[in-house]
């Protein structure tokens, strides 16, 4: 197939789009769309899919408050969730070159739960919830300042990191579960729901804020996203490429750091996405780093649409978090790679 190459900023970013690669960009965005009108239609009342197409375009107003109220926030907040979550271990498993890293692994999950967590304990009834996915974000945030710092010796390496990242993100979930312990009974039941993973109550507020956060990574992405490839060769043709390798590890790590932060910010310990994105990904098209990532955030965001989809209809009346059918899938996956590269 055909392919183009782009330019921008008077070539100091520029990458090629193959016609193939196109194709597939094409039909996930397709899947994605009509997930969002299955979405928006299916609920405790079922509404017609031309009638929320109606709706949503302004040719009728017949269902505002379920559609655009109710329905579309919390979708638009599970595509940006999912697409956070797996792009976060995209990012991972480029820069430990590991198959199993993702932020639940290497303990990013855990530090915003715990940020989180120690909020819904402490400040319930003190601070407005409205700060709590700032909590969560600087729990994350703080976690890996600290596995990167234990981590470095004149440098800092994969393994190193996925392993004090493990050691970290344990001692965390102690933690965690000890204040849970020690916590009354409301207190407790919000931060179980919280940690499952849930897109319940999800708002306009929260999708312009997701969005202002997840635009901080952006040009780090477009900028360096081309040295990866080179990266994931090994430290020494990095080196030799001139590439300032810590720095652009602790960019990179930064970068993880703000998505999955951010998703566990609005929705929770929703667990596996990071995992399983970037290989369905890496199944469907080139293994290019850039050209990974957009197929890697759609692909993020059709598990997580998918698995909300079902949590919210399925049990009627009951609202179950996503994060228990993402687990459910995720789990067994993770024991296949496990057995899959056992030898490798």
């Amino acid at each position: 197939m055909r392919t183009w190459t782009i330019r921008l900023l008077q070539g100091r970013i520029s990458f090629q789009l193959s016609g193939k690669w196109l194709l597939m960009l094409l039909s996930l965005c397709l899947v994605v769309l009509l997930l969002i009108l299955l979405s928006l239609s299916a609920g405790s009342r079922w509404i017609p899919v031309t009638d929320v197409f109606l709706q949503l375009t302004g040719q009728i107003n017949k269902h505002a408050f379920v559609v655009e109220s109710l329905r579309l926030p919390r979708v638009l907040v599970a595509i940006l969730v999912g697409a956070s979550l797996g792009v976060s271990g995209l990012i991972l498993q480029s820069i430990v070159r590991n198959p199993l890293a993702s932020p639940d692994i290497i303990g990013i999950t855990s530090g915003a739960s715990f940020g989180a967590v120690t909020f819904i304990t402490l400040g319930t009834g003190v601070v407005s919830m409205q700060f709590l996915p700032l909590a969560a974000i600087a729990g994350g945030l703080c976690t890996a300042m600290l596995i990167y710092s234990i981590s470095w010796n004149k440098g800092v390496t994969p393994v190193r990191l996925v392993l004090i990242g493990i050691g970290i993100s344990a001692i965390l979930k102690a933690g965690i579960t000890f204040m849970l312990v020690f916590s009354n009974t409301v207190v407790t039941t919000k931060a179980y729901i919280w940690l499952t993973g849930s897109l319940y109550a999800a708002n306009s507020n929260d999708v312009s804020s997701m969005v202002l956060w997840l635009l901080i990574p952006l040009p780090i992405l477009l900028i360096w996203g081309r040295s990866m490839g080179v990266t994931e060769l090994g430290d020494d043709p990095a080196i030799s490429a001139g590439i300032p390798l810590q720095l652009q590890r602790f960019l990179f790590l930064l970068c993880s750091v703000i998505l999955a932060g951010t998703a566990a910010a609005y929705a929770g310990g929703i667990e596996f996405v990071g995992l399983m994105a970037p290989h369905i990904a890496k199944r469907l098209t080139s293994s290019k780093f850039t050209q990974l990532i957009p197929i890697t955030a759609l692909i993020g965001a059709i598990l997580v649409l998918v698995a909300d989809l079902i949590a919210r209809t399925m049990f009627l009346p009951l609202d179950i978090p996503a994060g228990v059918f993402t687990a459910a899938v995720g789990a067994p996956f993770f024991i296949y790679l496990l057995f899959h590269k056992r030898n490798r």
